[in-house]
């Protein structure tokens, strides 16, 4: 055993440890900043709020169907969660992928070998989404999920569902991941600024299928 070190040796060692440290580390966060500052900025928030893109059906929802003038046809039916519904008449019909509109003439064909000139109505309810419809929120969220998108959604409005940032997150450098044109995207967001300094220009409109992705803080 070697005699003990004085006081200032073990201050010097651990000074010069700091200083390789930050030597390894200063290209790597260099690197992430200039990759993330390479990302384009994702679709600002506009003021104009008319419908939003048709509703999906998915595993969940909850349907009525409602067969004019057949009141013993008429039901409420759930999806499954192979994304298909059983109704009178109706034996595992899909219904995923499927806007209410599209389902009810699907239903009208199938009814048509039973019943003359079928009228049906679906009126959907406790409203879930396909995955591909939903916004999911990973990484140094409060509570990390997957969100039922709404009609002009905006990231505030993603924030405030997921309870807002950890202490761990690097607000600034979360990313949207979205598919667009065949192909996936990412779109960089300032979510220290919006949450945080209540800046709402960094507030930007959320679509259906979008990945929020919150990264946790270097330091």
């Amino acid at each position: 055993m070697g005699p003990p070190r004085n006081l200032e040796e073990e201050v010097n060692s651990g000074t010069l440890l700091r200083l390789m440290f930050l030597v390894v580390l200063t290209p790597v966060v260099a690197a992430c900043a200039a990759k993330y500052e390479s990302l384009p900025t994702a679709e600002v928030v506009t003021p104009e709020e008319g419908p939003g893109p048709d509703y999906i059906v998915g595993p969940g929802d909850n349907l009525t169907i409602f067969v004019w003038r057949n009141p013993e046809l008429s039901t409420s039916v759930t999806v499954r969660p192979d994304g298909r519904v059983t109704a009178p008449l109706l034996e595992d019909l899909p219904a995923t992928g499927r806007t209410p509109t599209q389902l009810a003439r699907d239903i009208e064909e199938r009814l048509k070998v039973y019943i003359q000139d079928p009228i049906v109505t679906v009126m959907v309810s406790g409203f879930v989404g396909p995955f591909a419809q939903q916004v999911r929120v990973v990484g140094e969220a409060a509570r990390p999920q997957a969100i039922s998108y709404r009609a002009n959604m905006t990231l505030l409005d993603v924030m405030i569902a997921v309870g807002g940032l950890t202490d761990f997150a690097a607000g600034n450098r979360a990313t949207i991941a979205r598919f667009r044109d065949g192909k996936q995207q990412q779109f960089q967001v300032r979510l220290d600024d919006l949450v945080k300094d209540g800046d709402i220009t960094a507030n930007v409109s959320v679509l259906p299928g979008d990945v929020l992705i919150i990264p946790e803080s270097w330091f």
